[in-house]
């Protein structure tokens, strides 16, 4: 025997408050052939307006970022690169040599040495304050430290705070400003028979001693700076 079908509980209901023919068609239009609307694709419940504003200005931002040149490195990007670190195959004495004989025909120059033999404090010394001192052949004198007393080398990196020289036996040094007082040599260039420069033997060098202390500024901003003359009391 088989099973009459099910009857569907809407149309029960509709039997009861309607005539057969008439809750049969209400049945057909409203609940059989009743359309299903469907979206194409359902947004996330968990985005509202605000974070799809924000997200939109992240991705154009992302992409101006992208269509223009890149940003220079952070400093903490630049040591943890090491960008301005020396390899150990160029922390070689030899390598300088060059560049310190350069440095001295740069301080002659700007010492106007081939003009004079002789200078005063009041018109070299600032001229000696924002001088460059990469190239420079420095021994240190004194120092809180005594073990950096004797130090002798080409001033390879003059940062605000220190300076790194390279000695003789190749080995790099750095040496605080701080409490620390530094001597360099700038020597004369005589003129041979034929005519070609050589440093000078006789003529005794101009001897200066530079307090770091008072010395701790980047060689950029010590050129852009101007320095007057005073007394300090701690020297």
């Amino acid at each position: 025997m088989a099973s009459s079908e099910k009857e569907h509980p809407a149309l029960g209901l509709l039997t009861r408050a309607h005539d057969p023919s008439i809750s049969s068609q209400i049945f057909r239009e409203k609940v059989q052939n009743r359309p299903l609307l469907l979206r194409p694709s359902s947004p996330d419940p968990r985005e509202d307006a605000r974070s799809k504003r924000q997200k939109a200005r992240l991705e154009k931002a992302k992409a101006n970022r992208k269509s223009k040149k890149p940003r220079p490195l952070t400093a903490k990007q630049k040591r943890e690169l090491g960008v301005y670190d020396i390899p150990k195959e160029q922390q070689k004495y030899d390598i300088y040599v060059p560049i310190w004989k350069l440095w001295c025909a740069y301080m002659r120059e700007i010492l106007g040495m081939e003009r004079s033999r002789y200078v005063n404090a009041a018109g070299v010394g600032p001229l000696l304050a924002s001088a460059d001192y990469h190239g420079a052949m420095v021994d240190v004198v004194r120092c809180r430290c005594v073990g950096r007393v004797g130090i002798r080398g080409i001033v390879v990196k003059d940062t605000k705070f220190t300076l790194e020289i390279i000695t003789p036996k190749n080995e790099l040094k750095t040496v605080p400003k701080e409490y620390t007082v530094f001597r360099f040599e700038v020597p004369f260039v005589e003129s041979d028979n034929d005519g070609d420069t050589q440093m000078a033997d006789p003529q005794k060098p101009f001897i200066f001693e530079l307090h770091g202390s008072q010395f701790q500024n980047r060689a950029a901003d010590r050129a852009a700076r101007k320095f007057k003359q005073h007394i300090d009391p701690d020297l």
